[in-house]
């Protein structure tokens, strides 16, 4: 076959590659988009989980059974470079929203009261925005609310991608993960939470030594 008949597959298979891509970040924010805004949010993890869900649907795993957090860099919605990883050392609250959902904008304000008061204790707040084509939409629903700490802009939804099947990770639109001071998945809700269930699924991890 000569090189000039070779070049047009070469660009086939990549134009396949990208699609095949395109499908499967696609498949991903539909799934997030079908559970999303839900009070309930839904079960998961696969038949592996090591995690007990309490009755106040919040799921937590033991200290030593943890699975660690992956890699979650990238831009923040205000256009600065973020990785989650930096944060080691501290308890950290991850949460999925979209400015979008409605569930989200309840919670909102339970968040940044909770993120305000925590500061000084070791607790960092870090949302993952969603969903969002306009990053505009993300930086007008932080302004209503009065978010100020940083959220990653993941309008595609790829940073859930990283999560391993069988593991504590976001299944839903709001959901909250907690990690541990080792960057370890602690603690999940997959629904809107009040200040109070927030503060009781920060309270046991920020009480590790």
């Amino acid at each position: 076959m000569s090189a000039a008949s070779r070049a047009p597959l070469r660009s086939t298979a990549r134009i396949r590659s990208r699609r095949a891509a395109l499908t499967t970040t696609g498949g991903v924010v539909a799934a997030l988009l079908v559970s999303a805004c839900t009070s309930g949010g839904v079960s998961g993890g696969g038949g592996d989980t090591n995690f007990v869900m309490g009755e106040d649907g919040i799921s937590t795993v033991a200290k030593g059974e943890r699975d660690a957090a992956p890699d979650l860099s990238g831009e923040t919605i205000d256009g600065e470079q973020l990785a989650v990883s930096s944060y080691k050392g501290k308890v950290v609250v991850l949460n999925v929203w979209g400015s979008w959902c409605a569930p989200c904008r309840a919670e909102a304000a339970n968040f940044q009261k909770v993120s305000t008061d925590l500061a000084a204790k070791g607790v960092q707040f870090v949302g993952i925005n969603v969903a969002d084509p306009q990053v505009k939409s993300a930086l007008a629903f932080e302004k209503q609310y009065g978010v100020t700490y940083p959220s990653l802009y993941d309008p595609s939804s790829k940073l859930m991608l990283r999560f391993e099947k069988g593991t504590l990770n976001p299944q839903a639109i709001p959901s909250t993960l907690v990690l541990d001071r080792q960057g370890k998945i602690a603690a999940r809700s997959l629904a809107a939470l009040s200040e109070e269930k927030l503060r009781s699924m920060i309270k046991p991890v920020l009480a590790e030594k």
